[in-house]
């Protein structure tokens, strides 16, 4: 395993493959660096560089309790170092859902670190008082059932929301995998980092986004009907954002049309290196925008 520390101590897990232009993938909310799917990872490894991270609270990282170091900006901290570790000037940061809205953070807090985004699922937040202050009780009642109940319960639950319904396709073997995979999460973490990191804790981002000056891809599901609609108005909003939409999928694209999904990154990759200038393996150089 590789490990990197951050600054107050906390370790982090993560995995390199292949080699070219470097993108960062963050998973989301429960996940963790195999959440990707090793069909997915030796895709990309043809094409780029990929460094997938196990967050804080999430598969072999630390799992800090506090919900404060979960909070949006540290997360985003977090993985400015994973970068420096690594060597890398500047990646693509490519994110799903809760992962999303740590890499658009990532380009609206840090732009410096960030070549190009690709979002996948992601939303930029929520824009009324009255809304966050609801999913922020909302999040609390599914963090006092982790403390409570523990994590097989809560698994059960997360896995059992309409908007997971379509990976029912990929049939009882690779839903008993991805069960695995998350009770293998602490509940008492996860509690944290729903109420640090949960959707109403977060700033909206919506204001900022006429600011970010990267390219971006928006990855949705022709089946995820929410998120077709945020991803709609995020293209409206972002200078330099395209939609991209996968058939036959739902929220987690990437696992349910892993091949897709990986050419749709490739190309994204190859095209905006040669777009915008910059080199194929851009390590720690400068490049320029």
């Amino acid at each position: 395993m590789v490990w990197v520390s951050t600054r107050d101590g906390m370790r982090l897990h993560l995995e390199e493959d292949g080699a070219g232009v470097p993108v960062l993938l963050v998973h989301g909310f429960t996940g963790n660096s195999s959440a990707w799917g090793q069909e997915l990872k030796n895709l990309l490894s043809r094409r780029v560089r990929s460094v997938s991270v196990d967050l804080l609270g999430h598969g072999a990282s630390d799992k800090p309790e506090d919900p404060k170091r979960y909070a949006l900006n540290e997360m985003v901290d977090d993985l400015c170092q994973v970068l420096d570790a690594c060597q890398i000037a500047r990646a693509v940061w490519v994110g799903y859902s809760m992962g999303g809205r740590i890499a658009l953070a990532a380009a609206v807090r840090r732009p410096e670190r960030v070549r190009a985004l690709v979002l996948e699922g992601t939303s930029p937040g929520l824009e009324q008082a009255q809304e966050r202050a609801q999913r922020v009780a909302d999040d609390e009642r599914l963090a006092r059932m982790l403390d409570d109940d523990g994590i097989e319960p809560f698994v059960t639950h997360w896995m059992s929301l309409p908007l997971f319904q379509t990976q029912r396709r990929l049939g009882p073997e690779r839903l008993a995998a991805e069960r695995s995979r998350r009770l293998q999460n602490s509940a008492r973490a996860l509690a944290a980092c729903l109420r640090g990191l949960g959707l109403g804790a977060q700033p909206s981002l919506w204001p900022e986004l006429p600011a970010v000056r990267v390219p971006a891809l928006l990855i949705v599901g022709e089946r995820d009907p929410k998120f077709r609609g945020i991803a709609a108005r995020m293209e409206s909003a972002m200078p330099l954002a395209r939609t991209q939409l996968l058939p036959r999928a739902g929220h987690a694209t990437h696992l349910e049309r892993p091949t897709l999904y990986a050419e749709a990154v490739g190309r994204f990759c190859t095209q905006t290196i040669e777009e915008r200038g910059g080199t194929r393996d851009e390590g720690c150089m400068d490049l320029r925008t």
